[in-house]
C-alpha cells in the first residue's frame, strides 16, 4: 500500500509522523525501499524532550530529512493573544492553532498524506479505509497500517530493530504534547493518556474535536 502511495502520487505526497512507534514503522518501510516520499512533523514547541532525540535518531538512521512545520505564533506569542497555558484551558483551541492550522497550510499542494492511524487505537478510528477522500484537507489520505494490530507493530520493530520513543516503555501507549499526555495504568485505554481528565480524545487531525463550552 506505501509502495502503491508513493508511486500513484509521485511527487505530491508526504508521509505525516509524530514520531509515535507506528510512525516509525512506516519510515522504515519506506526508506528501506527507498520510496520516493516526504516527510514532516508538527513541531508544537511543546513535545516530549525524548521525541525530540528520536526525531533526530530517525532521520539518521534511515538517512530522510523529517520537515519541521511550525505554528504561526510561538509560545510566548500565543500567551500574549490568548493568556497563558491554553492547553489547560481550551485544549482543542490549542490543538487547532498548533496542529490544525499549521497541517492545513502544509498539505497545500499535495495531492496525498499517509498516517499511521490504526482501527484498533480507539473507536473514533474503527471505521478508517487504507486509502479514503479527506473532505477537511481536500486530498486523499493512505493509511497504509489501519488493520494492523498493536502486536503486528511491535512484532515489525522488534524484526527490524526499528527505534522508537522510550516513553513506549514507561507506559505511554500514545504520545502527544508534554502538557497534554500523561502514563496509561494496565486496564486504562490506549487513548485515556491524551488530554486526561476531558472529554478530548483526539486533536482533531483525524477526527473532529469535541466543542468546549464557553464559561
Amino acid at each position: 500500500m506505501l509502495a502503491w502511495a508513493a508511486q500513484q502520487y509521485a511527487g505530491r505526497i508526504t508521509l505525516a509522523t509524530s514520531f509515535g512507534v507506528e510512525d516509525c514503522v512506516l519510515i522504515s518501510m519506506a526508506a528501506e525501499r527507498k520510496l520516493q516520499l516526504e516527510y514532516f512533523t508538527l513541531d508544537t514547541q511543546v513535545l516530549f524532550p525524548e521525541t525530540y532525540d528520536l526525531w533526530k535518531r530517525i532521520e539518521q538512521r534511515y538517512g530522510v530529512k523529517v520537515r519541521q512545520v511550525l505554528p504561526q505564533q510561538t509560545l510566548a506569542e500565543q500567551a500574549a493573544t490568548h493568556g497563558d497555558a491554553l492547553w489547560a484551558r481550551e485544549p482543542s483551541r490549542c490543538c487547532n492553532l498548533r496542529k490544525v492550522e499549521p497541517l492545513t497550510r502544509h498539505l497545500k499542494g499535495y495531492r496525498a498524506w499517509v498516517t499511521a492511524i490504526r482501527r484498533e487505537q480507539s473507536k473514533d478510528r474503527a471505521h478508517a479505509k487504507e486509502v479514503e477522500h479527506d473532505a477537511r484537507f481536500g486530498l486523499v489520505k493512505v493509511n497504509p497500517l489501519v488493520a494492523w494490530s498493536d502486536k503486528d507493530v511491535w512484532r515489525y520493530v522488534n524484526d527490524f530493530d526499528v527505534p522508537y520513543n522510550p516513553l513506549h516503555d514507561r507506559g505511554y501507549p500514545s504520545i502527544g504534547c508534554l502538557h497534554c499526555t500523561s502514563a496509561v495504568k494496565a486496564g486504562e485505554d490506549p487513548r485515556s493518556g491524551r488530554w486526561r481528565g476531558t472529554e478530548k480524545t483526539e486533536c482533531g487531525l483525524h477526527v473532529d474535536q469535541p466543542a468546549e463550552s464557553k464559561p
